[in-house]
């Protein structure tokens, strides 16, 4: 069991404390958690991921894509299926789920697909102008670089 005391983070910093939470809820977070549904995460481009999700047998109305407090929640809820059938084996699990994933600062969703039993979810990373690297000109006070004047002499 490990437990780790963020307080000194917090004494020490400004305006981290989004880092320490989050460091905290993964170290809190049961270890038994459940991996249903089976997802993967790639990186597609400088800034830009996707998520994919194996969704088998849920079609696009039962699921729901949402953002919400700096995070991604993936919800599934399968309608009750009226008929009655009789499985001499079934392993494809349509249980209900929620999955959540906690997205960086300035990353927002560019889309979402359904498409051959998985849904895919397209990230980017968008950050504002004002956070960009810029060069910053350096000005010059006056009187500070010598300026050499002269006036050409006319020999007549």
């Amino acid at each position: 069991m490990r437990n780790l005391d963020f307080a000194p983070l917090y004494r020490a910093t400004v305006g981290f404390d989004r880092i320490a939470d989050l460091m905290d809820r993964v170290l809190t977070t049961d270890v038994a958690q459940s991996t249903y549904p089976p997802y993967n995460i790639e990186k597609t481009a400088e800034d830009a991921y996707r998520i994919s999700i194996a969704v088998a047998g849920f079609t696009p109305e039962e699921l729901g894509v949402e953002v919400k407090d700096g995070s991604l929640f993936v919800t599934a809820r399968k309608a009750v299926d009226e008929t009655e059938r009789s499985y001499l084996h079934r392993g494809i699990a349509t249980r209900a789920f929620e999955r959540r994933f906690a997205l960086a600062d300035h990353v927002r969703v560019a889309g979402a697909v359904h498409e051959h039993g998985m849904l895919h979810i397209d990230l980017v990373r968008e950050v504002p102008e004002a956070m960009k690297p810029r060069r910053i000109e350096i000005a010059r006070v006056n009187g500070a670089t010598p300026v050499l004047e002269a006036k050409a002499e006319t020999v007549n």
